[in-house]
């Protein structure tokens, strides 16, 4: 029994794997529909993968680990909390979307050796982040068996990959 139980005081109650009947957070459900992995929130949260499998199994959550989860995961802090039979909220899963779809027109920029399907990955990603100015930051679905480097090589990107807007001056072509 933690100090918290004994004292009758409690972080957050209730896990993700509903076997106390209905827990009060929702890591892994959020963790999943953000498209992110436990070991990139173990990275994130300076811990290990173990230790983020039980975060999101956990009974009893302690308020500052449900903050540095809302800080890893980049979602408002009520995403984490509460069962919902709606999912996440409208601008959540919008940007859950829009996340996803960024990630897979930059691996087609990354991955495709034609041209013309870069020329139109490369649009498609200006456009993206025209829309949402903070996917400048996302990066492309990772490879298999291969792990992405820590730099992102700029020499492969386009000049506006990593601007936050489009009037910013190409360093390639001044």
């Amino acid at each position: 029994m933690s100090l918290a139980q004994r004292e009758g005081v409690s972080g957050v109650r209730g896990g993700s794997s509903g076997s106390e009947g209905g827990g009060l957070h929702r890591l892994a459900e959020v963790r999943k529909r953000e498209g992110i992995s436990r070991r990139t929130v173990a990275r994130r949260l300076k811990t290990t993968v173990s230790a983020v499998k039980a975060m999101e199994e956990s009974p009893d959550l302690l308020l500052s680990q449900l903050y540095a989860w809302q800080k890893a995961l980049r979602v408002p802090i009520g995403e984490l909390l509460g069962e919902s039979d709606e999912g996440l909220a409208g601008p959540v899963l919008k940007r859950a979307r829009m996340v996803r779809l960024m990630k897979t027109a930059s691996a087609i920029f990354h991955w495709s050796r034609q041209k013309s399907i870069r020329r139109l990955a490369q649009m498609l990603m200006e456009q993206l982040v025209e829309m949402m100015p903070e996917l400048a930051e996302v990066g492309p679905w990772p490879m298999r068996g291969r792990r992405r480097p820590l730099q992102p090589d700029d020499s492969n990107l386009p000049a506006t990959y990593f601007a936050s807007t489009r009037d910013q001056p190409n360093p390639k072509n001044p």
